[in-house]
């Protein structure tokens, strides 16, 4: 039988072509409103070919080939509940507004499959693709950059999108589309973020810098402990351990029960204090305004007084910050999780790894050889890493051997100052042993 043939492709054929042209047949003032009566509190749509989407638009276009509008939107979050100090409260919200924000995604999705146009809405964060290759993030879209693009918000020096009406208290979703609508959205002509430092304040890792920097890796490390990079250290604790006591001396009983709950409900932020203490926004500033020193004393105090775990990586920034400024914490340096695999993953994430207050006063070139042998022979590379005193610039680099980290040479300085040499050079991994 020829497919021609067979019933249903007979008896469908027409419709499925009509159905095919109505691809067209929601104006851009229709997707908005779509997105709103699905659920969302905020929509805005972008065009692919937008020069902000560039550093996402080949890997798009890779997994969906077609798509040629997106749909950006927000769910609002409650304040006080992620304000609170126990976190299990904040949680508990960030959980309830990301399911929110994957069943939009479906209802939108669904709606447009019916009238016959192709959509998908990639996650609000998890599942990604965990398989996926070390030149490319594990996340399918990047939110933050696309909701910019359709005039939410923008960043602010916290790096968390700042929505001119409810603040940075929102999620974030986006649905891909074969739409071609005739206008679309733009960023807004100002920022809401106030600069009033409180998140600089608030951070027991000091990954927010006063003028405005941001240690990528401080934050990985604390806030983010119970997701992949953290559960990846406590299972190899797990398996360093010698026997359950062994065990208990690396991990308390209150980690692991925190894991565990982590596992069994949902992954936790271990803070997210920058958020918590966020007075931007126009639903928002009322009562900072009003009274700053008691958002002092209500919301920014508690978390800072807050007796908890902090996690760092042994002489990092975030370790200085967390013993000097926050005593009522306990300090614990564990790995960071992050692992070297590649040549390339090492040059994308090289300046997301750098301390810049262990580089103070450095003024250095470092120039490394990487030589790797497989089926096809030999293959060798080089790369240079300038770094001038708090700053370092894009590489290309990995290292040849462990003598070049021998302690005392200048390369231990750089052990400091780049957390991923350290790192790798401690991991039993053999991904990491390989490039070494």
């Amino acid at each position: 039988m020829q497919p021609e043939d067979q019933p249903t492709v007979k008896r469908l054929g027409g419709k499925a072509q009509a159905a095919g042209d109505s691809s067209q047949a929601l104006d851009a003032a229709e997707l908005r409103q779509l997105a709103l009566e699905c659920g969302a509190d905020d929509a805005g749509l972008v065009e692919i070919s937008r020069p902000g989407l560039d550093p996402q638009r080949d890997e798009l276009l890779r997994y969906f080939p077609w798509t040629k509008t997106l749909v950006s939107f927000v769910v609002r979050m409650a304040r006080e509940p992620v304000r609170g100090a126990p976190r299990s409260v904040a949680n508990l919200e960030f959980h309830r507004a990301g399911h929110e924000i994957d069943h939009i995604g479906a209802e939108i999705v669904s709606v447009l499959e019916a009238r016959g146009i192709r959509a998908v809405n990639p996650s609000m964060g998890f599942p990604m693709e965990m398989y996926h290759t070390p030149s490319y993030a594990p996340w399918v879209v990047s939110h933050k950059p696309i909701t910019v693009e359709a005039g939410l918000g923008h960043m602010g020096i916290h790096r968390n999108l700042i929505h001119p009406k409810f603040g940075n208290f929102v999620l974030l979703g986006t649905v891909l589309t074969e739409l071609d609508v005739e206008t679309y959205d733009h960023p807004i002509e100002y920022n809401p973020c106030l600069e009033c430092k409180l998140c600089v304040a608030a951070c027991p890792v000091g990954a927010i810098g006063p003028d405005g920097s941001f240690n990528f890796s401080s934050c990985l490390t604390h806030n983010y402990r119970e997701f992949l990079g953290g559960s990846s250290d406590w299972v190899e604790q797990i398996a360093d351990a010698r026997d359950a006591l062994d065990y208990r001396r690396r991990v308390n009983e209150g980690e692991t029960a925190s894991m565990w709950q982590s596992l069994g409900f949902g992954p936790n932020y271990k803070s997210a204090y920058c958020m918590a203490v966020c007075p931007a926004g126009e639903d928002v500033i009322g009562p900072y305004l009003q009274d700053k020193q008691r958002h002092l004393k209500e919301v920014v105090r508690p978390l800072q007084e807050r007796a908890e775990p902090v996690y760092v990586v042994k002489g990092s920034d975030a370790e200085d910050v967390a013993r000097r400024k926050f005593k009522n914490k306990t300090v614990k340096p564990i790995s960071s999780g992050l692992r070297p695999r590649t040549i390339g993953g090492l040059l994308a994430f090289m300046p997301f790894v750098f301390q810049p207050n262990q580089s103070k006063g450095l003024d250095a070139v470092f120039h490394f050889k990487f030589k790797h042998g497989g089926a096809r022979g030999d293959h060798h590379k080089s790369g240079t890493v300038p770094s001038t005193s708090r700053t370092v610039c894009s590489a290309s680099l990995t290292f040849a051997s462990r003598q070049m980290l021998r302690p005392g040479s200048a390369s231990s300085r750089m052990r400091r100052v780049f957390l991923w040499l350290s790192s790798a050079e401690r991991s039993r991994s053999r991904a990491t042993r390989a490039c070494c």
